[in-house]
């Protein structure tokens, strides 16, 4: 709980932050990819009429020199009022006639300029002899001027076609291209920033969440986050995460509760004892005996108390690693070892495959706390302790029994023996702390199955867990199916 509040409480950037980066970021990349496209279009469009208008110019310039060459043409031939004229004069071109001194004989409109150039152009010989020139500034407009001799010194035909006009086109497409890049980067931006407040605004709610748990320390908080992308998955994660958490924080309340409650017992007999062996000499030897032999069963009781305590503390943690296990192999072994402790014939039969994915240090302290607790409530028994393993009991499940034949369980006993410290009333009179079968159930949880215990029929108790993967590997299973008979789902305490 305290690292969870440390992370919680570093300082970290400002959602509203992401937020902005995310919609500038988002108007960068839109005014980058706008502004490329705009100068690539507009330079091509520029780049296509540009060479339109230059073969339209060309080609009527070589219509021009065409016509001279092949007919005997004379200034008067190319005037305005002269019929057919327009076939030297297409849409948007303007013509002006000169005679053979480079006079201008038929005005162009406006009228064009005539310079050295174009004077001895039409002082040629040869028909068809061209002068061109780029760029002159005609009344303000540009235009672009060819001088083409109509042969024998008769004279020359000006051909001129405004460029001006073409540029202040592609200028207002400029203009417009502009306006358009800042309009569509604006609408970027916006746009930027209502998907970045959309997808922060459950953000904003998981980290409130999660500001709310570090200020208040309370696990038990519900995250209200929706939706079934990485956000929605966070927020489902965050939401499992806390829950885990205030469980795990419970069962720590509830295991001190529970230990203090069940350890201020053997304290307080150790204390009026040691109290009483300040007059130990006083006593009588029968009473000293008595008194050290109960000091030593009292300390014994704690330090089995203790252990189990750190046992049980232990198989809630997954430090052990898992492994492939045969369940078989481990009862073996846990048989093995109660023959010698206890002097009793354990007998060890098995079915089926008994090999799960498993933490095998748990699962011999579960089946050793089983047979302990039957060797405890079947001390004189001359019938041997059985485990039986079988397997499958379901796909992908192990089942562990512990069969005795001592007094058995009383049925108002059959639904809290698996509890923490519970003890039967017939049983508080036995060494014990009632834990042993608490660590079962949590090693049978552990491995997504459950614990149970019923009575035997001919006497006896049956009492044994069920388990499969270990959580974590697979998805936590719910108890086992089947029952040999009333209660089996929970168990008598050691």
């Amino acid at each position: 709980m305290g690292r969870l509040a440390r992370l919680l409480d570093r300082p970290r950037p400002r959602l509203s932050s992401l937020r902005t980066t995310f919609a500038v970021s988002f108007a960068v990349v839109t005014a980058a990819v706008t502004v490329l496209v705009g100068i690539l279009s507009y330079n091509s469009a520029a780049r296509l009429v540009r060479v339109d208008q230059q073969s339209v110019f060309t080609q009527v310039v070589q219509d021009v020199r065409d016509e001279v060459r092949r007919y005997h043409l004379m200034p008067a031939d190319f005037t305005s009022s002269r019929p057919g004229h327009e076939l030297v004069r297409p849409n948007r071109t303007n013509v002006q006639v000169l005679g053979a001194h480079g006079e201008i004989v038929d005005h162009g409109a406006p009228p064009l300029p005539v310079t050295a150039g174009d004077k001895s152009v039409a002082a040629a010989a040869t028909a068809g002899r061209t002068v061109e020139y780029k760029d002159v500034q005609v009344e303000g407009d540009v235009y672009r001027i060819a001088t083409v001799a109509l042969g024998s010194g008769h004279g020359a035909v000006q051909v001129a076609q405004e460029f001006s006009d073409t540029e202040d086109l592609l200028h207002a497409l400029q203009q417009r291209t502009l306006i358009l890049m800042v309009a569509v980067v604006v609408a970027a931006g916006l746009c930027g920033w209502w998907l970045a407040r959309r997808i922060t605004r459950r953000l904003v709610i998981l980290t409130s969440a999660a500001e709310g748990v570090a200020r208040t320390r309370r696990l038990g908080v519900e995250v209200p986050v929706t939706g079934y992308d990485e956000v929605g998955r966070l927020g489902r994660s965050f939401d499992r995460m806390l829950g885990r958490l205030a469980q795990s924080e419970e069962d720590q309340r509830r295991l001190v509760q529970d230990a203090g409650h069940e350890l201020r017992t053997p304290l307080t007999s150790l204390r009026t004892n040691i109290s009483l062996l300040r007059r130990i000499d006083e006593l009588p030897p029968a009473t000293r005996e008595e008194l050290v032999a109960d000091l030593t069963q009292e300390a014994r009781e704690l330090t089995d108390l203790v252990n189990e305590l750190v046992d049980l503390a232990a198989g809630q943690s997954d430090t052990e690693p898992v492994q492939r296990v045969d369940v078989a192999d481990i009862a073996w072994d846990v048989a093995g070892l109660a023959r010698r402790r206890s002097g009793r014939d354990i007998v060890v039969r098995s079915s089926g495959d008994t090999t799960i994915q498993g933490r095998p240090g748990m699962l011999q302290r579960a089946i050793s706390n089983l047979v302990e607790n039957a060797t405890k409530f079947d001390r004189e028994g001359k019938a041997p302790i059985e485990i039986a393993v079988a397997g499958p009991a379901r796909p992908g499940m192990v089942r562990v029994e512990v069969l005795d034949r001592g007094p058995g369980i009383a049925a108002g006993d059959l639904i809290r023996v698996f509890d923490r410290f519970y003890r039967a009333a017939d049983a508080r009179s036995l060494p014990g702390s009632g834990l042993g079968l608490s660590i079962v159930r949590e090693v049978a949880l552990a491995h997504g199955g459950a614990p149970f215990a019923f009575r035997r029929e001919g006497g006896g108790s049956v009492i044994g867990f069920t388990a499969g993967a270990e959580r974590g590997h697979r998805d936590r299973g719910g108890p086992a199916a089947g029952s040999h008979g009333p209660g089996r789902d929970r168990g008598r305490g050691v």
